[in-house]
């Protein structure tokens, strides 16, 4: 009977831990239901498809620095014109007729605010959120560094473009919109970026001031070089650089960069498991803009690259000379500073 009342008691507790385990994996498997559906449902944009064309990025940024430069009482905003149009035409750009541009022109001119324009245009929202995480540094105040005529350094204020072309001035390259086409190697996939076909050792430069997030190798891009913005919102990739030396001297992941600087140099290396190998057919830079609205969107199946091909077009206006600053190892350094208030802005922050 004492034997049986045990057997029984522990039965009753084996039972009841079985119970609670049950009881657990239930709870937890609904809360991570939860959890996934909250990740899923997330108010945040999910997918970009920038198709704006070089000549309304020329259009809408003459107005917006014209506007400042010559002080005019009412400061136009690139972004937010493009915004507008991009609205208007559901993002079809091949639907621009400039006089929609020049009608919202006169319309702020003459005292109406964006925000009183688009209040009826369901579609503003997404796109001025969208436009600004893509272009927000590219156009703002900076200083820059000019040599006076006795020689000495001082600095100038400027309002103007700000972002720098991806490859050196006086350095040729060319290229064509390959986004999207087909790459087969580890996989069959698409080509998220643009490439630059250029000579190796070519200086690499910063297009945008931010932190270095990745400097290292990765079997698809070879040495590589990430750059986040100071906002988190825009990734700038830099990919196949040079074989040995393929960094700029001083490079380490967390080092804050200035638009402008010197940050690698062209190659043809990557498509290979093993560290420093040269399997790219032609030298070139591999250029990507990667957009995150959401920390969840940097890696995995949810990321947003954009197409660059117009912005390096674009960029061609704004180009960082170089020199040979050492003799020892070579590496060049950009000839003429820049005083960022992004940078300032964020180390305050």
């Amino acid at each position: 009977m004492i034997l049986k009342a045990i057997n029984v008691r522990k039965n009753s507790i084996i039972i009841g831990i079985v119970a609670i385990i049950i009881l657990i994996c239930i709870i937890s498997f609904f809360c991570l239901k939860s959890y996934a559906n909250d990740e899923e449902n997330k108010k945040y944009i999910k997918w970009v498809d920038f198709n704006v064309t070089l000549s309304l990025l020329e259009k809408t940024s003459k107005l917006d620095i014209d506007s400042h430069n010559k002080n005019e009482e009412i400061k136009l905003n690139w972004i937010e014109l493009l915004s507008y149009l991009a609205s208007k035409y559901g993002g079809n750009f091949k639907s621009f007729k400039q006089k929609d541009l020049d009608n919202v022109v006169n319309r702020l001119k003459n005292g109406e605010t964006m925000d009183q324009i688009t209040k009826d245009m369901k579609l503003y929202p997404y796109y001025i959120e969208a436009y600004n995480a893509i272009l927000e540094q590219f156009i703002g105040e900076y200083q820059i560094e000019k040599t006076n005529d006795d020689g000495t350094k001082s600095y100038t204020k400027k309002y103007g473009i700000k972002a720098f072309l991806p490859i050196a001035k006086n350095y040729g390259f060319s290229h064509y919109d390959d986004f999207g086409n087909s790459r087969s190697y580890g996989y069959k996939r698409a080509h998220l970026g643009n490439d630059l076909m250029g000579s190796i050792g070519t200086p690499i430069i910063a297009v945008e001031s931010g932190i270095v997030e990745a400097a290292g190798w990765n079997q698809y891009g070879g040495w590589r070089i990430g750059i986040r913005s100071f906002d988190k919102k825009r990734y700038y990739y830099y990919a196949h650089l040079r074989k040995d030396h393929p960094f700029a001297k001083d490079m380490y992941e967390g080092k804050i960069v200035k638009a402008g600087d010197v940050i690698g140099y062209l190659g043809m290396t990557g498509y290979s498991t093993k560290e420093n190998i040269n399997n790219i057919n032609v030298p070139h830079l591999h250029f990507g803009m990667q957009l995150i609205f959401d920390e969840t969107q940097k890696e995995g199946v949810n990321q947003i690259w954009i197409d660059v091909y117009a912005i390096i077009n674009f960029l061609k206006k704004n180009k960082s000379e170089v020199y040979k600053a050492y003799i020892d190892t070579k590496d060049y350094e950009r000839k003429y500073n820049i005083i960022d208030p992004s940078i300032e802005k964020y180390q305050v922050e």
